[in-house]
């Protein structure tokens, strides 16, 4: 048997259905026209579109340069000013400085010999007249006894040499007399009255010889009393070059040196004050001592005495201050630091340092007078850090723009701003 054929066969068109084609692709063909002039326009219209708006926005962008140009130049800066101030009447000044004892001495032989005693050492506190050291040598001693010998000798030959001359002195008296008279010769006259003159010259030599063993027994007492060493003046040893049998040499120039003693109740302290600021230094002017060691204490004080003339070589003047020192807080050789009170001579004014400018014009300050900035240049005198002490160019009262913007010239509007107000804790 045989099986079915399934296949379709294709169906002839029919007039109807070529008809009916025909209609629809003309229609579909207008329809595609169509389409593409449609979307010929949006694009258009979206050029159109984009092109506003690029000139809305440049146009928007320029409205904006033309405001900020205009808001520049209209524009007036705000600012914080400082008031220009008088300097005080005195000027502080603080300035290095040594301790020294008032009064220091060092020490030599004056004797020759041995030390047989050595009463003190470094450190000990002596009085005038104390004994410091005794020095020993017997052929002073000696020498004391020969000059003693001599001068006694002398003296017995004075009393030799007077008694020849009273006795020559009455001889010449008698004959004097009998020579007038012609009782004796004029030759006996005459050998009689030079005897009597040559008696009365030995006895003024005996004199003057005297004299001179006298002042010779003086040179060595005092030698003598050399030997026993004794302090000057009230002080501490603060150096010693001798010990008990150390051999010293009394010289003038090569004399050995035994001690040194400093009188420090009262130490002398010496600065130098440069000339600059020498000007208004005189005794008198107040000063305050410190100490590095002695944190938070001060030694107030006036200055004593000054040079009157400064060092050509450094240009500063030495300056004394005498400070009392009886508990014994500052020893000699310290290093210290004086604030010396200085009287002006000149005045001058103190301007903030961030008000000044430095550039081509010089150094000059911005002063706003009624809202407009002036320029003022200055001449400075002294850089005391975060501010500035000047001599002209601007005077008290006068206010100063801080740290002024680099655009800010000559003639700008300025407008001050208030000062910011610091809270109080309730």
């Amino acid at each position: 048997m045989t099986a079915p054929d399934h296949r379709v066969l294709e169906r002839a068109p029919r007039p109807h259905d070529l008809n009916r084609s025909a209609t629809g692709g003309a229609a579909g063909h207008g329809r595609g026209r169509f389409g593409r002039r449609l979307l010929g326009l949006g694009a258009l219209l979206a050029l159109l579109g984009s092109l506003a708006t690029g000139v809305w926005q440049h146009y928007t962008q320029h409205l904006e340069a033309m405001a900020a140009a205009e808001q520049h130049r209209d524009f007036v800066p705000r600012v914080r000013v400082a008031t220009v101030r008088a300097s005080p009447a005195t000027m502080s000044v603080t300035l290095p400085a040594t301790t020294d004892a008032f009064e220091t001495a060092d020490i030599f032989a004056r004797a020759s010999g041995y030390i047989a005693e050595r009463d003190v050492d470094i450190g000990s506190q002596v009085k005038a007249g104390d004994v410091l050291a005794v020095i020993t040598a017997p052929e002073l001693d000696h020498q004391i006894a020969q000059a003693e010998a001599n001068l006694a000798q002398a003296k017995a030959s004075r009393r030799q040499a007077k008694a020849n001359r009273d006795l020559a002195g009455d001889t010449w008296s008698r004959d004097s007399v009998l020579v007038k008279q012609g009782w004796v010769t004029q030759q006996q006259g005459d050998t009689d009255r030079l005897s009597y003159a040559a008696q009365q010259q030995a006895t003024r030599a005996d004199d003057d010889t005297i004299k001179s063993q006298e002042a010779q027994l003086l040179v060595l007492r005092q030698q003598k009393a050399y030997q026993r060493v004794v302090a000057p003046f009230n002080g501490v040893v603060t150096r010693r070059n001798v010990d008990v049998g150390t051999l010293v040499q009394a010289d003038a120039t090569s004399g050995t040196f035994m001690f040194t003693l400093d009188q420090s109740d009262v130490v002398r302290i010496q600065l130098f004050v440069p000339q600059d600021e020498a000007i208004g230094v005189k005794p008198g002017i107040d000063a305050v001592v410190r100490v590095p060691e002695l944190p938070g204490r001060t030694f107030p004080s006036k200055v004593t005495r000054i040079a009157d003339a400064l060092d050509p070589a450094t240009r500063t003047l030495l300056t004394e201050i005498d400070l009392a020192n009886s508990k014994g807080e500052l020893s000699p050789g310290m290093y210290c630091t004086v604030e010396l009170k200085i009287p002006r001579k000149t005045p001058s004014l103190i301007v903030p340092a961030g008000a000044i400018v430095f550039d081509a014009d010089g150094l000059h300050v911005l002063v706003v007078e009624n809202g407009i900035v002036h320029s003022r240049k200055i001449t400075e005198v002294r850089d005391l850090g975060t501010e500035v002490e000047v001599s002209d160019g601007v005077k008290a009262g006068d206010q100063v723009v801080l740290t002024p913007p680099l655009d800010l010239r000559d003639g700008g509007k300025v407008q001050i701003r208030a000062p910011a107000r610091t809270k109080t804790a309730a």
